[in-house]
């Protein structure tokens, strides 16, 4: 897990991987960051780039639909 800040925010995320993801260094992987209203989502290769942000309730629609995959 690490601990960044939020461009333009000031806020502290905490990012982490899924258990499940390997711990190569170069694997295809997403890293997660809850903060109080959303959930951010970037590339675990690429820490600096594109952030997505979802708010809470469509990320835990999405998750559970996923889940039943």
């Amino acid at each position: 897990m690490s601990v960044e800040s939020v461009p333009g925010g000031g806020t502290q995320l905490k990012w982490f991987k899924s258990s499940y993801s390997s711990s190569e260094v170069d694997s295809d992987c997403v890293e997660i960051a809850a903060a109080p209203d959303t959930v951010h989502i970037r590339d675990s290769k690429d820490k600096e780039g594109a952030q997505l942000a979802f708010p809470k309730g469509p990320w835990a629609d999405f998750v559970a639909y996923a889940a039943k995959g």
